[in-house]
């Protein structure tokens, strides 16, 4: 069976749930990583007061044992400490209260669900729509993709991610060995970059931001080291492994804009200029000098190190707020204002990471199988013996 994973909850509802299927058995389980992840989720400058109040970490339901998985259906979920703020207003059951007390809202935000999910559904408290459609919801999503991170682990795959962009200040192109120094930064680094001077003004142009009381976008990029050639397929549309990731990343809310490796570079170039040589040296096989392909050739990883951006727009609840039309009046009001972030850009990398790390982990799963961690690290080693012989 190949891996998915469901959430459930509201932003200011009692909690969030995950339920993951398709984990093989055996998996040893490091909660202290996967409430790591949570907390770097809420890292990075341009964060709001949301992240002040809340201390995510992860309770275990079900689906583990003395620490490992059992191949059965794995149960998480994450309190919402600000819920106690809300407990009227978000109350599951019972009669929804008068008045201000249940925190109604009529006036949609340009660029948010808010009219669209209104009209959908069929309600003139966009609440309704906004509650669920908030990236509080990736809190959940970090969990399944801890999860799956050690399960790409057990072969070798790591996942980082940084900061490529804030705004109009764009990070130098990462230097050889970057990989590991990502992997070596301060969970508490303020834009998960390497260069410190470009830090500075990505710090600079959010604090612009809240002088003006705006938000900005900016851009990240999730990297994975050691995936095997043959991930994905070329076969069937839904199959390709850059289709399947572009597509956990534009689900994460707020990105609009994915690409592989050098893709949008790309549609500027010769063909020449672009495709990366194919080497053979003993002893590592198949290597290419250069990666613009980003890891991924006719939808298959090819070895290389697998490279996806994500372009994230300004987010659309604003201190200084745009017109809007209120739902049920037709007059015209500011748009609502709601509690938020600047630029979540560190945490767009974290969530991107756990997206990313979970398409690996499915495509692991459907190419090596297995019922327990066990068999699928030994179909995993069998395919790397081919490899060397091939």
């Amino acid at each position: 069976m190949a891996l998915r994973f469901l959430t459930a909850g509201e932003s200011h509802g009692p909690a969030l749930t995950v339920i993951v299927e398709g984990l093989p058995a055996g998996i040893a389980i490091d909660r202290e990583h996967v409430d790591r992840e949570l907390i770097r989720r809420m890292g990075g400058f341009g964060r709001g007061g949301r992240m002040k109040i809340e201390k995510d970490r992860v309770e275990w339901l079900g689906g583990v044992r003395f620490g490992k998985t059992l191949g059965s259906p794995v149960a998480l979920q994450i309190a919402n400490l600000d819920h106690s703020n809300w407990i009227e207003a978000m109350a599951p059951l019972g009669e929804a209260p008068e008045g201000d007390a249940a925190r109604r809202v009529t006036r949609p935000r340009p660029g948010h669900a808010d009219l669209a999910g209104a009209l959908k559904y069929d309600t003139h408290d966009a609440r309704d729509v906004f509650e669920r459609s908030s990236a509080r919801e990736t809190a959940a999503r970090t969990a399944a993709g801890a999860l799956a991170k050690q399960l790409l682990a057990s072969v070798g795959i790591e996942v980082t991610s940084h900061t490529v962009a804030v705004a109009d200040v764009t990070a130098p192109a990462l230097p050889d060995g970057a990989f590991d120094a990502l992997i070596a930064l301060a969970d508490d680094a303020a834009m998960r970059v390497l260069d410190e001077s470009t830090s500075l003004a990505m710090i600079e142009a959010v604090e612009r931001a809240q002088r003006n009381r705006d938000s900005i976008g900016g851009r990240f990029e999730v990297l994975a080291r050691g995936a095997p050639p043959g991930l994905g397929s070329h076969t069937h549309w839904d199959r390709r492994l850059d289709g399947r990731l572009g597509g956990a990343l534009m689900s994460i809310q707020a990105v609009k804009a994915v690409s592989v490796g050098e893709g949008v570079e790309a549609a500027a170039r010769q063909g020449s200029e672009h495709h990366d040589p194919i080497r053979h040296l003993a002893g590592r096989g198949f290597v290419r000098p250069t990666n613009r392909a980003g890891g991924i050739e006719g939808g298959m990883s090819n070895g290389e190190t697998i490279r996806c951006t994500g372009w994230l727009k300004p987010l659309a609840s604003l201190p200084k707020p745009l017109d809007s039309i209120d739902l049920v009046t037709k007059e015209r009001f500011e748009a609502v204002r709601e509690r938020t972030d600047t630029i979540p850009i560190v945490a767009a990398g974290v969530v991107g990471e756990a997206m990313v790390a979970w398409i690996l982990a499915e495509e692991l799963t459907i190419k090596f199988g297995g019922d327990h961690v066990g068999e699928l690290k030994r179909n995993f080693e069998a395919y790397r013996r081919q490899l060397a012989d091939y």
